[in-house]
């Protein structure tokens, strides 16, 4: 007579049996990356790491990956396919709520800036450990759910805030740990803009053509010269004191635009981030900020797509003008 009863399958008790891992997902996209240095990282963010995907690869991954909660792509040197990789990436975060964190170099932050969409993702630059950790961890604890509206979560902020500070902090030591060693030379020079680097890229043309506008006859007189004269003024407190202690990267790029708007000129998001004079990745969080508030705008490049042109919002410009006026008549009382 046939046995049909059931027999309790075979478990070598030798082995033990993995627990589900419910931490949310990370994909790491770059070239020349060590898996085992990626994987604390992760692991202090909280994220289950699914592997890395050199950037050739890594748009039929995407398509591939039934789910992917957070993404984190190295992006830092200029390649023929890392335009439309930014566009696959920043499109599919926006339709499934996935958290990207995009850490470009000085040769990519503008076109990795121009090609942000999403406004749950992340733009590092030439990040320290700190701020990768911060970002990662802000990825992995607030990532939105796709398809809802999202409002800015304050423990993110806070999480970002603790980041700068802790960077702020790290710094001033390194730098009080310097001076100590020696007598700095007092130094009244803003540093060299970051030149806009030519390219034979033809981008789609600006629907409305940037020029600035005329300054109401209402308005005090302020000259470029008097804005830059003042950006001098706070740079040389970093000869005698600590600059990360009096670190206003939003004023400082505030001015930078006044005195380039006064001259005529354009802005580059990577000129930009040289004025505010701290860390890039802190100055391209403060430029989001900016544009998110309405105080800055983005202005496509006519003649290369894959740049962004800031610039003071209208009212913002006709608001520093009058604080120049206010602050000038204080001074002479």
């Amino acid at each position: 007579m046939d046995d049909f009863s059931y027999t309790t399958p075979f478990c070598d008790a030798s082995q033990p049996i993995a627990e589900r891992d419910d931490r949310q997902s990370l994909l790491v996209i770059a070239d020349w990356a060590d898996t085992a240095a990626l994987a604390p990282i992760a692991q202090a963010a909280n994220l289950r790491l699914l592997g890395v995907t050199g950037l050739s690869e890594a748009a039929g991954r995407l398509d591939a990956q039934t789910q992917c909660d957070s993404l984190l792509l190295f992006c830092p040197i200029m390649t023929p396919m890392l335009e439309r990789l930014l566009v696959q990436i920043e499109t599919q975060a926006i339709q499934t709520g996935m958290a990207v964190v995009l850490v470009a170099g000085w040769e990519t932050v503008e076109l990795a800036f121009a090609c942000l969409r999403s406004p749950h993702s992340q733009l590092l630059c030439d990040p320290d450990p700190v701020e990768l950790a911060a970002a990662l961890v802000a990825a992995g604890e607030h990532r939105p759910i796709g398809g809802s509206v999202h409002e800015v979560d304050r423990e993110a902020m806070r999480l970002q805030q603790l980041s700068d500070e802790v960077g702020r902090l790290a710094r001033t030591i390194d730098a009080l740990t310097q001076r100590a060693k020696g007598t700095a030379t007092p130094s009244f020079d803003l540093g060299p803009r970051i030149s806009d680097r030519p390219s034979d890229y033809i981008g789609m043309p600006v629907i409305t053509p940037f020029t600035p506008p005329a300054r109401p006859a209402e308005t005090p007189a302020v000259t470029a010269q008097q804005v830059r004269d003042m950006l001098r003024a706070r740079r040389i407190r970093a000869d005698f004191l600590p600059g990360d202690l009096f670190a206003d990267p939003a004023w400082d790029m505030l001015l930078d635009l006044l005195a380039a708007r006064l001259e005529q000129e354009r802005v580059s998001v990577s000129s930009l981030c040289i004025a505010a004079a701290v860390p890039p990745t802190t100055a391209l969080r403060w430029i989001r900020t900016l544009t998110d508030k309405g105080l800055v705008q983005r202005h496509a490049d006519p003649h290369d797509g894959r740049r962004v042109f800031i610039s003071l919002a209208q009212e913002t410009a006709e608001s520093m003008l009058r604080w120049f006026g206010a602050s000038r008549r204080l001074l002479s009382s």
